[in-house]
């Protein structure tokens, strides 16, 4: 007997949507998401899509039309519900820009709830694209099957940040002069947790001071070794996810 094909079929798009999605909606999707549709999956009626909107979860829908601009699909089963996610956020000091790109794919695919990007004194770049930004951790999340986006938010002053923390959430502070090692930081703590990662130059003294003086700051050490911002970020998501996260 032939063998029964898999559903969905593995082979699937899969693409986030902006609108709530429901059984036997239907949905059109136009712009770059349409293009790569139609033009590079080939996309034909009949065809099986997987959609996720970022609320409900993950749905596999069925193309009924395919235009010249826009791809019309319709909404057949829920699939799976939103994940839940850890509640961990990243601030990273923005970096060039290829390196901050990388920091929020990564961060995406490594399951970071919220991404709050810093502006400090030794920060090459001053200010981010929010559209590309978003676009780029949207692509992440569909590559890796979350059913989940990551909260962006605007950049802001490593001053403002720390004026606004909301007590209760640990600030674990990635510190090249020193700290408790992270992993065993990470795993002693327990509820809310964000961490803290410097720009190329590195935090000067008085931004050291104040972050270390912040009654929520923890400062940790990733090691015996100086890494990039971008290499730092990424590294101390790895741990927090083996060791408090949910690997």
């Amino acid at each position: 007997m032939p063998a029964t094909p898999a559903w969905p079929p593995k082979s699937a798009p899969r693409l986030f949507v902006t609108e709530e999605l429901r059984g036997g909606a239907t949905v059109r999707i136009e712009g770059n998401p349409a293009h790569y549709l139609a033009r590079v999956m080939r996309a034909a009626p009949g065809d099986i899509v997987i959609l996720c909107d970022d609320a409900t979860g993950e749905w596999a829908a069925r193309v009924s039309d395919v235009g010249k601009r826009d791809v019309v699909l319709e909404v057949v089963e829920k699939l799976r519900p939103r994940e839940a996610v850890p509640d961990l956020w990243l601030c990273p000091a923005l970096l060039k820009k290829d390196r901050f790109d990388l920091i929020l794919e990564k961060a995406t695919e490594l399951g970071t709830a919220r991404i709050q990007p810093l502006l400090t004194r030794r920060c090459v770049a001053d200010k981010l694209n929010m559209e590309r930004a978003r676009a780029i951790t949207t692509e992440a999340a569909e590559q890796c099957a979350r059913t989940a986006l990551p909260d962006l938010a605007e950049p802001v002053k490593l001053d403002a940040l720390l004026a606004g923390w909301t007590e209760g959430r640990a600030l674990f502070f990635a510190d090249e002069n020193g700290g408790a090692p992270a992993a065993e930081a990470f795993k002693a703590h327990q509820g809310p947790t964000a961490i803290l990662t410097g720009p190329e130059g590195g935090f000067d003294d008085a931004e050291r001071a104040a972050i270390r003086a912040h009654p929520c700051a923890r400062p940790v050490t990733l090691g015996p070794r100086i890494l990039r911002g971008e290499t730092a970020a990424i590294a101390a998501l790895a741990v927090w996810m083996g060791v408090a996260g949910d690997w």
